[in-house]
């Protein structure tokens, strides 16, 4: 039994990593497949398979208007990924989650010809109690691939969406609401990615 209730209103640090810290996204098609299915699986309605479901008439498809989570923020890297998630509905974050990883590890299995588990068990969940933590987080997932000096393209994060309001993905006013500006945000990630680089223990207390 997992030890974390999650409640709704509250958020919350969802990661993991493919098994044997394998890459789950082997190339530029798998990401935008993995983000897809981020999008399509986050509704109350079920919505079947994505392949199916991109072939519908929009009109048909169901609206997201009731969502399972909020995105805060999010990283997807070759090997892992980190979200930060608020639950709106009840029981909201187990079921993304699932359908989540489930669906995804479908499609990789089939495309890759390969079968068994892809991810390293369960999901690693983390209630963020603290407005300290919720800020420090956001900076952590939004510039993840700095914080592992990932040079190579297979990567994706709502940083764009955080420092050039690019996008409408993520909910982002309980983050930006508490800057006067873009540049204001901007400065505090960067400020604070250069504390978690230089301090071990600080990246081992967004993590535990």
């Amino acid at each position: 039994m997992r030890k974390i209730k999650f409640i709704n209103g509250e958020y919350y640090h969802i990661y993991n990593r493919g098994v044997d810290k394998r890459d789950v996204f082997s190339d530029n098609y798998d990401l935008p497949r993995f983000f897809q299915s981020m999008e399509e699986f986050n509704n109350l309605e079920p919505v079947g398979g994505i392949y199916a479901n991109s072939h519908r008439d929009r009109v048909s498809k169901p609206k997201n208007d009731n969502k399972l989570v909020n995105f805060i923020c999010y990283c997807i890297n070759s090997n892992h990924y980190h979200f930060l998630l608020e639950q709106v509905n009840d029981n909201g974050i187990e079921k993304f989650m699932h359908r989540l990883g489930v669906g995804y590890t479908m499609f990789f299995n089939k495309k890759y010809d390969r079968s068994g588990a892809l991810f390293q068990g369960e999901y690693k969940a983390i209630h963020v109690g603290t407005n300290e933590y919720l800020l420090h987080l956001s900076s952590y997932i939004n510039l993840n691939d700095k914080v592992h000096r990932l040079r190579d393209s297979v990567s994706k994060s709502s940083r764009e969406e955080y420092f050039s309001n690019v996008g409408k993905f993520c909910k982002k006013d309980i983050i930006l609401g508490q800057f006067n500006s873009l540049v204001e945000y901007k400065k505090f990630a960067e400020s604070s990615l250069k504390d978690i680089l230089e301090r071990k223990d600080m990246e081992n207390m967004l993590l535990e």
